[in-house]
């Protein structure tokens, strides 16, 4: 997972075919290049809908590789080996010290 920073908005690039934007509908998963998000793929996919009709219905710009990393990705949330939310292990860490110093 790579950030990018643009000054306040980081973009978040989850892998080769997904990226987290501020700026791309507000800031959910979206495949790169579009404003096609994760989650629409991973609904049409939980219908049973072909994978080479998910690509046609989006005119390509949703591949057969894509499609692979939006499952690896959904796995690796639930998983937990993953977070969407920048800098949350941070925030974590410091609340947990200020619990501490608290007690």
């Amino acid at each position: 997972m790579k950030a990018k920073t643009n000054g306040k908005n980081k973009r978040v690039e989850l892998g080769r075919y997904i990226v987290v934007d501020p700026k791309i509908c507000h800031g959910q998963p979206t495949f790169k290049g579009s404003r096609i998000m994760v989650h629409q793929v991973l609904e049409q996919i939980a219908y049973g809908t072909p994978w080479e009709q998910i690509v046609w219905s989006w005119r390509g710009k949703v591949t057969m590789p894509a499609i692979t990393e939006s499952l690896q990705l959904a796995s690796k949330l639930f998983k937990g080996q993953i977070s969407l939310t920048p800098h949350a292990d941070h925030r974590r860490e410091h609340f947990r010290s200020r619990n501490l110093a608290a007690a």
